[in-house]
């Protein structure tokens, strides 16, 4: 048989197999099985075996998806809920005589438990609770209160109640005992004697009585049923109380994910660490890092060599590999993965092949695509196919591999379509590799885009559709593929791109949006097919001014409502305003303020006269010295600073302050500074007031005179940051389109130029540093978290 004729035949045998499984039932048979079928809408409190519905002579009934396994399982199996509940179950009827087949959904009502509505109010907490029925009166925590874990289980979660109690003194400053034991009134206490078909991984029971009870079947449920209680008492910060009530809380969606591009943008160790705390305070279980990728080669003049690209993870027998000074030790990899676990959330790492592959092309030039570009690999070359395996097999093999998880993503999207049966055998290979070492793995959907009679494996493999020209979410179901639900033209965040969404439209996403919807296409409420969803953050323009602290400012709108989303479904009990005001009492979790928040009773923050009578804890080579009327902060040398009580405020923000700076300050004076950022007095060898972040330097192009007094105030948005001196307007900087085409190619792309941010989350850890301050004397630092007009900080400016 000739190569011709060998695909033909597996054509055929394809189109054979997917015609047979994809042969759908006859209207006239459709009309008829419905009008016979005789269902039972209504499920009795205590019926424990749903009832399947009957149905004519000739035809058979399967029931293949609830949209609520814990009230009604896949086997049928009914877990009476507190509260009357409505549950889409979803069924295959298949017509014996020609195999033809229909899925037909149902909706059912489950009757619940309890019917006294007339107990404490629901607690609201992202996402809500699925099932509620309050008593009276309220349970407090208090410094004698416990964490009490039972002892059958004291080695599986004393993890999560220590974790608990360190989060408990952050957020209320109080930390409870935790102990192995029976529990008293006032405590907490926790257990795994859930039942685990009801609960599933990460279902919980909560009672709150004279003692809180979190009773689960596995570690991610119990330690989700501590996030609910953290929400409560985050909102209840006087009297750190808890509602009366029983819950039972469950996930409508397995998957709940977030998906960072670190590939385009480096994010330190630390901001990863964050994000899984973040990400679990509002039970995202699914942390996707795309550790490898690079920017448009229109935006570097043509040139593959300049063209920015990263990949993150060290690699010992391709060193050459990891971008220099912005990658992860496995170490550091294996250490999140470890924190990841511990806060019920799983690391999906991802290394993206063939296509988004400049790292690997820069690192082995000989396997580039010589004709779709250097970010495409050369996938008809086996050194290729040896390189990339090489990559896998270190962070896989062994018996404490560097990719914890169960399941590995291998990217495979966007290769050029001309390329479909090489690219089909590449991505068929790389599935089966990653699985030979135990792994189930993850893909991006391209099959549509790549048609072709290669085959590719779907078992063990889910697709994350996220553009249906690309990959067809009813066909990859056909094909077997289940699917994570992530609309490009819904759920990516490309920051300041000009294109997909800088921000997601979060009230449509609320009113409109489930994970079974994927662009055009919706699946019936409880496709078994349908795992869940993700949102994404590409950060396809490198080196664009977007800092980390900006990518937080997008993110977490959109985590308050997905998680909500892909955890309950369609709130209609509460609508998206009257979510968005509660939400606002809700915040990142214990410990955490990545977006910069500093609360006061009014918009002014700090007010630091500064004359010697302020709280400061820590200053090093400062005095106050006399200078007019008062006394001021002197800085006398080039290592001298004052210790503030904050690290930075986010947006929206007015510092305000006077500066009298003495003559020859060196080159990047720092008046400011965090971890994150550095306001100059002066920017370099430029002598003007600026500011530094992630190695980007930012000028306002005005001087401070030396030995004189300046007002100065400088306010920030998500959009810009602007600089008063002396009460009047100095220099707003703000998002700027810069070219990027080389000013000798006379023929403009469509990447010819990107968006510039000018952003900053204003540093406040010390004035000064210990290594380069600016000398000089300060007074009247007051900084708001608000914007002020030019008028009250005029009004500001006559202050002394």
């Amino acid at each position: 048989m000739t190569y011709k004729q060998h695909a033909l035949a597996i054509l055929f045998s394809l189109i054979a197999i997917q015609g047979s499984a994809q042969s759908r039932m006859s209207k006239l048979d459709s009309i008829f099985l419905r009008d016979k079928m005789i269902v039972e809408k209504n499920i009795g409190k205590g019926i424990s075996l749903y009832k399947m519905p009957a149905v004519p002579e000739g035809f058979s009934l399967e029931l293949i998806g609830s949209d609520n396994l814990s009230v009604v399982s896949k086997t049928g199996i009914v877990f009476t809920p507190l509260n009357d509940l409505p549950v889409n179950l979803l069924f295959k009827a298949t017509k014996i005589k020609d195999q033809s087949s229909l899925e037909i959904p149902i909706a059912i009502k489950v009757e619940g438990s309890y019917k006294n509505k007339e107990g404490n109010a629901k607690p609201f907490v992202i996402p809500s609770l699925r099932e509620w029925v309050g008593s009276e009166g309220n349970f407090t925590l208090t410094s004698n209160s416990r964490i009490v874990v039972d002892a059958k289980y004291a080695a599986t979660l004393m993890q999560a109640a220590k974790v608990f109690q360190n989060d408990l003194f952050d957020l209320c400053k109080i930390k409870p005992e935790a102990i192995v034991g029976i529990p008293k009134s006032g405590d907490i206490f926790m257990s795994l004697d859930g039942n685990k078909e009801a609960l599933g991984v990460e279902g919980y029971s909560l009672s709150i009585q004279d003692y809180v009870s979190i009773n689960a079947a596995q570690y991610r449920g119990a330690f989700w049923g501590t996030r609910t209680i953290l929400q409560i008492l985050e909102q209840n910060s006087k009297t750190y109380s808890l509602p009366k009530g029983i819950s039972r809380d469950y996930p409508k969606y397995e998957v709940r994910g977030f998906m960072l591009d670190v590939g385009r943008k480096y994010f330190t160790i630390d901001f990863l660490r964050d994000y899984v705390k973040l990400m679990a305070y509002y039970k995202m279980g699914d942390f996707q890092l795309h550790l490898n990728d690079n920017a448009f080669v229109e935006h570097y003049n043509n040139d593959w060599e300049s063209t920015y690209s990263g990949f993150r993870l060290e690699n010992e027998r391709y060193p050459q590999l990891p971008t220099k000074g912005e990658f992860y030790t496995k170490k550091e990899f294996i250490d999140l993965q470890l924190l990841a676990e511990s806060y019920g959330v799983t690391i999906i790492p991802e290394i993206d092949v063939p296509a988004h592959s400049l790292a690997f092309s820069k690192a082995f030039p000989q396997i580039a695509s010589k004709e779709y570009g250097k970010d495409h690999l050369d996938i008809k070359n086996p050194e290729t196919y040896t390189i990339i395996e090489n990559v896998f097999k270190e962070y896989l093999e062994g018996d404490s591999p560097v990719f914890r998880s169960k399941e590995v993503h291998i990217g495979t999207d966007e290769y050029d379509k001309k390329e479909a049966e090489p690219f089909r055998k590449f991505t068929d290979h790389f599935i089966k590799y990653v699985q030979s070492f135990g792994k189930d793995v993850r893909v991006w959907g391209a099959l549509t885009h790549a048609q072709g009679i290669t085959p590719v494996t779907s078992k063990g493999v889910t697709m994350n559709a996220w553009y249906n020209g690309f990959a067809d979410p009813l066909k990859m179901k056909e094909l077997g593929y289940p699917l994570i639900s992530t609309p490009d033209g819904l759920l990516y965040i490309v920051p300041a791109a000009g294109y997909y969404y800088d921000y997601l439209n979060v009230k449509h996403i609320y009113n409109n949006w489930e994970p079974v919807s994927i662009g055009k296409t919706t699946f019936q409420m409880g496709d078994p097919f349908i795992r869940g969803g993700m949102f994404a953050v590409w950060n396809d323009v490198a080196k664009n001014g977007i800092t980390a602290q900006d990518v937080t400012d997008r993110v977490f709108p959109a985590i308050q409502v997905l998680s909500e989303k892909m955890w309950s479904g369609t709130n209609k009990a509460v609508d998206f305003d009257g979510f968005s005001i509660k939400a606002k009492n809700i915040n990142e979790g214990p410990g955490l303020n990545l977006r910069g928040i500093i609360k006061s009773k009014d918009s002014l923050v700090l007010n630091f006269a500064l004359k010697g009578e302020d709280k400061i804890q820590k200053q090093q080579d400062v005095n106050y010295v006399s200078d007019g009327k008062r006394k001021v902060l002197n800085l006398k040398q080039h290592n001298s600073y004052v210790k503030l009580p904050h690290n930075e405020i986010g947006y929206n923000y007015t510092v305000c302050f006077k500066i009298k700076p003495a003559k020859n300050n060196k080159a990047d004076a720092v008046l400011f500074q965090s971890n994150h950022a550095t306001v100059k007095l002066k920017q370099g060898k430029t002598g003007n007031l600026g500011f530094s972040h992630e190695g980007n330097d930012y000028d306002f192009g005005i001087s401070i005179p030396e030995n004189k007094w300046s007002s100065i105030a400088v306010s920030g948005d998500n959009n810009s940051t602007t600089l008063y001196v002396n009460g009047e307007l100095a220099k707003k900087l703000t998002r700027e389109k810069v070219s990027t085409r080389d000013k000798k190619d006379a023929v403009a792309s469509k990447k010819d130029s990107i968006w510039v941010m000018k952003t900053l989350f204003f540093p406040l850890n010390t004035i000064g540093n210990d290594t380069n301050s600016f000398v000089g004397k300060i007074k009247d630092l007051k900084v708001f978290n608000t914007i002020l007009s030019t008028t009250q900080i005029e009004a500001i400016k006559e202050e002394d």
